[in-house]
């Protein structure tokens, strides 16, 4: 079942942290990366569902239309509502559980040190 490596990673803010990308095709996930402000290791799953967004609505030339007035909740363009498949995703919260998915699945997490991001005090902002 170790069919995952841990990399250190940043995340979008710049903060270090590690992620979990897959080194075999029967993996069931294409990435975990964990986030150090709320302790969550977000996984994307390899199977796919139909899930309903709110899309900009597009004119003939593929631009969005604008609202002659801006909704209720200030958005500017009309929406519209659409099915759109997107991976399956899963959150870890409970940093326990975090640290036994990391050792069931991670084929080095007995040489990373993943430990000091799960233990690391997160900072208020």
């Amino acid at each position: 079942m170790k069919n995952m490596m841990l990399i250190t990673s940043s995340t979008k803010e710049g903060e270090k942290t590690f992620k979990l990308i897959p080194i075999a095709e029967e993996c069931p996930y294409i990435e975990g990366i964990f986030y150090n402000g709320n302790k969550i290791l977000a996984l994307i799953g390899v199977n796919k569902k139909d899930i309903f967004h709110m899309m900009p609505k597009l004119d003939a030339n593929g631009d969005p239309e604008f609202r002659k007035v801006p909704a209720k909740d200030g958005v500017p363009v009309k929406q519209e509502r659409r099915v759109i498949e997107t991976y399956q995703e899963y959150y870890l919260e409970e940093v326990s559980e975090i640290a036994e998915f990391v050792k069931m699945f991670a084929v080095n997490a007995d040489t990373f040190d993943y430990a000091q991001y799960l233990n690391a005090e997160v900072k208020e902002a």
